[in-house]
């Protein structure tokens, strides 16, 4: 009897040491930074200035949890919570304290299943395929091509993520559940081959009354030694009623994160009036030394409004220096320009602006 109750006592030890093949990782991101803006004032005087502290000039800073259990037979359970912050005050960078919230299963021949809160489609192809700069995928105080990615995130997600080779899908759907305006389908493909890499898009939001926003993105890469370039176009398209999607889905146009800027950095109502909204981007990132990377990109948009007659249009343009103290710590500096025409300004009437932004950043 004894013998029997120690062969057992160490079969359920050895079986507990199989089965726990997981991991918990904790990462993030710590960015602060300085900004001065021109045209920033009041109304009565829009030419006016702003200095301020940015919580984050290069990326949005954050804490988040990876999980990882290895099943065995090439299986994995997978799950992420990521939360976002403001690191000037510490306070929460929107509603939600978690922006990614989801978990999953992940196949070595079968791909990979995730539900719950996490990046759409679009966003997904942009960062992977054609993001703006190569060592960091946007400039988080002025990133305008994100706002074609239809806020970027879905909530009650179910994502389907297959890749074979240089070749990844993934596919998307979300149930509207009552006052949430995430009912959403959509699908997205990339190809990677030696120094290119080609991808497209397309992603369909309705609100609950069924009025839907469509959004389509398509475009490539290049890789060279030190040189990166990219090019892409993409189009919102929005149905006549869909204010809450048209504010939603457009409010980080020209900088972000929105709420932390002053009203006058906002756009006016005539910018979140969007029938059809089609932007072109074109950068160029070159990596001068190890440690020191340049990057230069444009961005121009055109935009048709209801009840305006013509088009609004807008251009863009940022330069950016990034110095790697190591694999964790960089610095920056930047510098951006907006010009608007048309129906659209800034909410003080101005028209054009130009900002400076320097910082500093680690992850861990």
């Amino acid at each position: 009897m004894r013998k029997t109750a120690l062969a057992l006592g160490i079969l359920a030890l050895t079986s507990s040491v199989a089965w726990a093949q997981s991991s918990v990782s904790l990462y993030g991101i710590v960015d602060v930074g300085v900004r001065y803006t021109t045209n920033s004032g009041s109304a009565a005087d829009k030419g006016a200035s702003l200095s301020q502290v940015i919580p984050g000039g290069m990326s949005n800073s954050r804490l988040g949890v990876n999980v990882t259990e290895d099943m065995g037979g090439g299986l994995k359970a997978i799950a992420n919570l990521e939360h976002r912050l403001n690191s000037d005050n510490g306070a929460q960078t929107a509603p939600e304290f978690w922006r990614q919230s989801w978990v999953g299963l992940e196949s070595k021949d079968y791909g990979r299943l995730t539900v719950g809160r996490q990046y759409n489609v679009l966003f997904d192809v942009y960062t992977s395929t054609y993001s703006s700069f190569k060592y960091s995928p946007y400039i988080e105080i002025f990133r305008p091509e994100t706002v074609m990615a239809m806020g970027g995130r879905q909530s009650n997600m179910v994502k389907y993520l297959v890749e074979l080779g240089g070749f990844r899908a993934e596919a998307q759907v979300s149930a509207g559940e009552g006052a949430s305006p995430d009912k959403s389908m959509g699908a997205m493909a990339r190809y990677v081959m030696n120094e290119y890499a080609v991808g497209a898009g397309f992603l369909e939001v309705k609100d609950t009354a069924g009025r839907k926003v469509q959004g389509t993105t398509i475009g490539g890469a290049y890789t060279s030694g030190p040189i990166y370039l990219n090019l892409s176009w993409a189009q919102n398209k929005f149905d006549a009623g869909t204010t809450a999607l048209q504010f939603a889905y457009t409010n980080n146009y020209t900088v972000s994160p929105l709420g932390s800027q002053p009203a006058s950095s906002h756009l006016n109502a005539a910018a979140y009036n969007v029938k059809q909204r089609d932007m072109l981007t074109l950068g160029l990132t070159y990596q001068l030394t190890k440690q020191l990377n340049l990057g230069l990109q444009g961005w121009y948009a055109e935009q048709t409004h209801f009840g305006l007659s013509g088009k609004s249009k807008a251009g863009f343009a940022a330069a950016v220096a990034d110095y790697a103290f190591s694999k964790r710590t960089d610095v920056y500096a930047e510098v951006d320009y907006s010009k608007l025409g048309g129906a659209m300004s800034f909410s003080n009437t101005a028209k054009n602006r130009m900002g400076f932004s320097s910082g500093i950043r680690h992850r861990f």
